[in-house]
């Protein structure tokens, strides 16, 4: 199993999560349009890193191998950044629905 194909994973994964919460920042300060654009910028990431993924399980099963720590980390933080990612679009969900419901506009927050 390729060590790059690996550390391909834990890349996009940590893109997916950083975009995912760099989202949930956008959308405390009121920037909706920018919270969705990194939302699906985190999607984007969590798709390359599902094919990275897909390619290593289908390696991993034409031959036998032991599963190596690094293997482990990347399923692990893909794992991770899928958690993090659901939970930034419930968060830009709830700003948004919150600012309609009581009319409070979260750009004048932007630098508390």
């Amino acid at each position: 199993m390729n060590e790059v194909e690996k550390f391909r994973l834990i890349l996009h994964g940590g893109d997916g999560r950083s975009c995912a919460v760099e989202a949930i920042a956008a959308a405390k300060h009121g920037d909706y349009s920018l919270a969705h654009q990194k939302l699906k910028e985190s999607t984007d990431a969590i798709l390359m890193a599902h094919q990275t993924q897909v390619c290593l399980l289908q390696k991993e099963t034409e031959e036998v191998m032991n599963v190596s720590f690094l293997m482990l980390l990347a399923q692990n933080n893909l794992m991770k950044t899928l958690t993090v990612k659901n939970m930034a679009a419930e968060f830009v969900e709830l700003y948004e629905s919150s600012e309609l419901h009581t009319g409070i506009d979260r750009r004048i927050y932007k630098n508390v």
